[in-house]
């Protein structure tokens, strides 16, 4: 398997893996959830866990994996508000959690860049064509 499929199937499992997790267990998910939007937080736990299980299967498929990726390149930074809003929200927590909280601020960077790496990837395949 070359490189790029492994690392656009990678991604994938990541995004499924998430998505899962957001019905598993949407508690969590649920206090990261920006108060500013309308409607209840669990309706957009569940949206954005469906989302995230769409994009995992755009990007497992080579046919749709070029918009699939860039839409997850955009996904994560839509994503981002609810990151900052967990590491405010955590201030008053133990010490691991509020340095977990403002660890995963920085970690949507190279979310958005891998998830364009393997846009790339399927362009630059497309022109060897």
């Amino acid at each position: 398997m070359a490189r790029s499929e492994r690392s656009a199937l990678l991604l994938a499992g990541l995004l499924a893996a998430a998505g899962v997790t957001h019905f598993a267990a949407p508690k969590s998910y649920d206090a990261t959830i920006p108060r500013a939007l309308p409607g209840s937080p669990r309706a957009w736990t569940y949206g954005s866990g469906a989302v995230e299980l769409a994009l995992a299967a755009g990007i497992a498929l080579p046919r749709t994996r070029k918009a699939a990726a860039r839409a997850a390149a955009a996904f994560f930074v839509g994503v981002f508000p609810a990151n900052v809003q967990m590491a405010v929200d955590w201030q008053q927590r133990p010490q691991p959690l509020r340095t977990a909280a403002l660890a995963r601020l920085p970690l949507q960077i190279p979310l958005v860049l891998w998830a364009c790496g393997v846009a790339r990837n399927v362009a630059h395949n497309e022109e060897g064509r």
